[in-house]
């Protein structure tokens, strides 16, 4: 039976009201190996290899035509589109943000793919609402935990990890800065948007980690 936890948002509504909302615990990832041993036991008769062949084809049509403005629909799955966003990793366009006195979002010219969105298919949920039984967790509600520390020791707590280990976690920074990884999360957004805090990412989801900017090591 799965475990969910009454989490609280950052902030409040304007009627002063908190948001809460049911988070599920989580407590492993299945990476492709497991999913394939886990497809291969429901589909016996279909090879490991078969099946990695059909992902490994599914990934090559999505590389093919979703950067051409088609979305990717699998009927019983969902439906896989593209997240754009300007390219701040550009140190030409660093420059010509930093020298911008007006709107600096006029200024960018190159976009990029930022993520891909998924919606499920209804019957998908459907199916996983009647697999599905919840139970709560924890009878308190998590509140997510606000730091004393100002922006700039919090970024100068983020380079300190980062000239120690190389690069810095979410987690790093949200130990650090004595933050819950949610905060931390759009804390770090918002650092790595300002082209002078001299921090920017490297990778994505689990992979994602924070490194100092190119710009912060020239001399």
């Amino acid at each position: 039976m799965a475990k969910y936890v009454l989490q609280e948002l950052p902030g409040e509504m304007t009627d002063g009201k908190k948001i809460v909302y049911p988070k599920m615990q989580t407590y492993s990832l299945h990476d492709y190996e497991t999913v394939i041993e886990h497809m291969h036991d429901y589909a016996g008769s279909i090879s490991e290899g078969m099946i990695r062949a059909v992902f490994d084809a599914l990934i090559s049509v999505m590389e093919s035509w979703m950067p051409m403005g088609h979305n990717i629909k699998i009927d019983g799955l969902g439906v896989f589109s593209l997240t754009l966003g300007f390219d701040e990793s550009s140190p030409s366009e660093k420059a010509e943000l930093k020298n911008t006195a007006d709107d600096p979002k006029t200024k960018y010219r190159h976009v990029c793919i930022k993520g891909i969105n998924f919606k499920p298919d209804q019957k998908l949920l459907q199916a996983l609402n009647k697999e599905a039984t919840f139970e709560r967790g924890e009878a308190d509600v998590q509140v997510p935990q606000k730091t004393k520390l100002s922006l700039e020791e919090r970024i100068a707590r983020a380079k300190a990890i980062i000239a120690k280990n190389g690069f810095m976690t979410l987690y790093d920074y949200a130990n650090a800065t004595h933050q819950s990884r949610s905060v931390a999360s759009k804390d770090l957004r918002q650092i790595v948007a300002d082209p002078t805090s001299g921090i920017t990412t490297r990778g994505s989801h689990s992979h994602k980690v924070w490194i100092v900017g190119t710009e912060s090591m020239i001399v």
